[in-house]
């Protein structure tokens, strides 16, 4: 896998943190294909319990990569003068990650994980950035940190998937505002707005605090609860009645669910198996 994206797991947490510093870990299409690794990678490692996601240097993810973008931009004026279309134009619409593309792909495999994410954000966490962040379990953040929707300052839209994550924590004319005018807020702001959980002068080490926390509990229970919750707002009151049953069945009166229990009662550390 790319350095541009870092990998390191002790106490069934994964340490993930973007690693292009000297561009502030903006997306390039190699940082692009570098995330997808790594999250295909660890929705393939065992053991893992939680993940907390960060940026190296002064950003979370300053958005797109401007030059690379304003490349992309020359070849399709170009294309255009020659009556062709875009080559993202023509590949957008096709599915090539189930309901997903490319794009919105690389986004929703950070919620789709087992494990719950949590991102730590400081610095500049912009278009992308913000996409990237909107995608995990919780989100840490430092109240300094800058924030923005930022697509429509280069004539786009949002198109990461990020609709399908902020439908459940953002009010909708919240949503409607920051979108068309792209305007740059706090993480002080966020946190009022809702896409902040937690504010933090040292957004990391809060985040490996809570992802402590999470990796002591009954994986299991936490992996079955992440998937309930993820299906929310898609289901119906009785399917959410059917999904808290079956879930409950599978994780009661397992030697991990007796083990939550033992520990409790014996004031110790529980020992489970994933």
């Amino acid at each position: 896998m790319s350095e541009r994206v870092t990998i390191s797991v002790k106490d069934h947490i994964a340490d993930v943190r973007f690693n292009r510093p000297d561009k502030m870990n903006a997306l390039d299409a190699e940082q692009i294909d570098a995330i997808v690794a790594a999250g295909e990678k660890l929705a393939a490692m065992d053991g893992i319990r939680a993940i907390v996601l960060s940026g190296e240097g002064r950003a979370f993810c300053a958005g797109l990569d401007m030059g690379a973008f304003a490349a992309s931009a020359a070849a399709a004026t170009e294309a255009s003068k020659d009556g062709d279309k875009s080559p993202l134009a023509s590949t957008l619409t096709e599915r090539t990650f189930g309901n997903a593309n490319k794009y919105q792909h690389i986004v929703l495999l950070w919620r789709k994980l087992k494990a719950p994410v949590i991102a730590a954000i400081h610095g500049p966490c912009l278009g992308g950035g913000l996409q990237f962040a909107s995608a995990a379990d919780i989100r840490v953040v430092a109240p300094d940190a800058k924030m923005s929707i930022m697509e429509m300052r280069w004539g786009l839209i949002p198109d990461m998937g990020s609709f399908t994550t902020w439908r459940s924590f953002v009010r909708d004319d919240i949503l409607r505002e920051l979108t068309y005018t792209n305007r740059i807020f706090t993480g002080e702001e966020g946190k009022e707005l809702g896409f902040v959980t937690h504010l933090s002068d040292d957004p990391r080490a809060k985040a490996m605090e809570i992802a402590t926390e999470i990796a002591s509990k009954h994986p299991q229970a936490v992996q079955l609860a992440k998937d309930l919750i993820n299906k929310l707002p898609d289901m119906n009151e009785d399917e959410i009645l059917m999904m808290e049953s079956v879930g409950q069945e599978q994780v009661s009166r397992t030697p991990n669910q007796v083990e939550a229990v033992m520990a409790f009662m014996q004031k110790r550390a529980a020992n489970f198996t994933d």
